[in-house]
């Protein structure tokens, strides 16, 4: 929860400084719990060819690669913030934050029940 928080105050800056000439939007590292035994995902994934009669993979033809290209914009001013992309960011940043709180509430609420205290 409080990753969420200090996301949206590092948004809320972005916002702030829409219209100031020269900044660059931030934005947090991703928040990712190592989890042990975890199912990998298709990109650890990579298929092995072992007959030169197997089919090739999209991932071995390189007329099927593409580069991920950045998707930033800046402005003449040398401002990078898109008012659109931050406010989708803040809408997410709440969503998580109220479903953090709710999950919270919830187990606090299990506890009180296991504990005879709720009825």
């Amino acid at each position: 929860m409080q990753w969420l928080q200090t996301r949206q105050g590092v948004l809320a800056e972005n916002v702030a400084n829409a219209d100031t000439p020269g900044y660059r939007a931030r934005d947090l590292a991703a928040f990712e719990v190592p989890r042990r035994n975890a199912v990998p995902t298709p990109a650890q994934i990579v298929p092995t060819r072992t007959d030169p009669a197997h089919l090739v993979s999209a991932g071995d033809d390189p007329r099927w690669r593409h580069e991920k290209v950045a998707t930033f914009e800046v402005r003449p001013t040398g401002n990078s913030v898109v008012l659109e992309e931050e406010m989708m960011k803040v809408t997410q940043t709440q969503v998580d934050y109220q479903l953090a709180t709710s999950l919270y509430s919830r187990s606090i609420g299990l506890l009180k029940t296991a504990l005879g205290r709720r009825a």
